[in-house]
């Protein structure tokens, strides 16, 4: 009886617990939280604990801007926990947030999408940090599959479905199946590698030093993986390695493109890897229906162009690829009990 009032009175909580941005998904309210995996802190005095000072967008516009004294974090590194304290720290804010009811019957249930490639530890510190962070229950989705979900694939069904999700920390290519992955194949470094080979290119060839933001910016505004009809330039802003005073380029589409070109041909070859482990009669299905993109990664020019012409299948782009794993975890929020076998979890034991 008791836990049925728990689970009344208590909020449902999907958390795309991604590298870049973590998304945040109530049952009934919808996305109340998009924000980065980013936190601001005060650097611990002997034997004191850090002073937490801003979470989310306005840890993120620190960056690089901070005094002696004072650092951001960004607690998940391709994908997973790099820093379990300031993980639970920033998950306890985002539930904190996203549950505005207060009290005894406020402690929600909360699954948490994590990359497929993760291993148990790794798992398993996410399920800890979770439930530390006031969780009653905690489930854990392999990405892939909730991105499949969002998608609207029929993952359930006994037929190939191929999703390739491209986000800040991992690159995970899966065939599914029958509600389960059959192959999964990952890199990691994705996103964040294609803002790093930016910031070496500039850094090489025009001696120009850039932050991690910038780079980010460079890639939204003039990434693609094929040549444009009309190719993209933008003014470039930073520091000068040869005398350390402020600076500018005019950076091309072209350039970029060059420079992250080693990057979408491994991703490429993931896919075809992939392919070459799965089952033929899957592959016949995939052949005829084609394969999902997801993830911010999905939004390069030109990917699903390219990537069709290289597989021979067709290539398809997910409605809201930025938020398809979202909308996966809250289609199992509709009826978290009818989902169980896609999840894994744990309970924390009673209060």
């Amino acid at each position: 009886m008791f836990r049925l009032f728990s689970g009344f009175f208590g909020s449902d909580i999907g958390i795309d617990l991604g590298t870049v941005n973590v998304v945040v998904y109530v049952k009934g309210k919808g996305i109340v939280i998009n924000e980065p995996s980013v936190i601001a802190v005060r650097r611990a005095q002997r034997g004191g604990r850090k002073e937490i000072l801003a979470v989310g967008r306005e840890a993120k516009a620190m960056v690089g801007k901070t005094p002696s004294g004072i650092e951001t974090v960004k607690p998940l590194r391709e994908g997973v926990i790099s820093d379990f304290d300031m993980t639970e720290a920033m998950i306890s804010h985002f539930v904190r947030a996203a549950d505005d009811r207060r009290g005894f019957f406020s402690r929600p249930r909360v699954v948490v999408s994590v990359p497929a490639c993760v291993t148990e530890v790794e798992r398993r510190a996410v399920v800890d940090a979770t439930l530390s962070a006031g969780a009653r229950e905690a489930y854990v989705v392999e990405e892939p599959l909730a991105a499949a979900l969002g998608a609207s694939l029929p993952i359930h069904e006994p037929r190939g479905n191929m999703v390739v999700d491209i986000g800040g920390g991992t690159c995970e290519v899966a065939v599914l199946s029958m509600g389960g992955i059959v192959v999964c194949k990952s890199i990691r470094g994705a996103g964040d590698e294609i803002d790093s080979a930016i910031v070496s290119m500039l850094r090489l060839n025009h001696k120009l030093a850039i932050g991690e933001g910038t780079a980010e910016q460079i890639k939204w505004a003039l990434g693609s993986v094929l040549p444009l009809e009309e190719e993209l330039q933008i003014e470039v802003k930073g520091r000068a390695l040869t005398d350390g005073l402020p600076s500018s380029i005019l950076l091309s589409s072209i350039q970029v493109r060059e420079a992250i070109e080693p990057i979408i041909q491994r991703i490429s070859e993931t896919v075809k890897e992939t392919l070459e482990s799965t089952p033929p009669e899957l592959v016949r299905d995939i052949y005829e229906q084609g394969l999902v993109l997801a993830g911010g990664g999905a939004l390069l020019r030109g990917l699903s162009q390219r990537l069709s012409k290289e597989l021979n299948v067709p290539v398809f782009v997910a409605e809201e690829p930025l938020l398809a794993v979202t909308n996966g975890l809250a289609r199992i929020l509709e009826n978290l009990d009818s989902k169980r076998p896609i999840l894994n979890t744990v309970e924390r034991g009673s209060f």
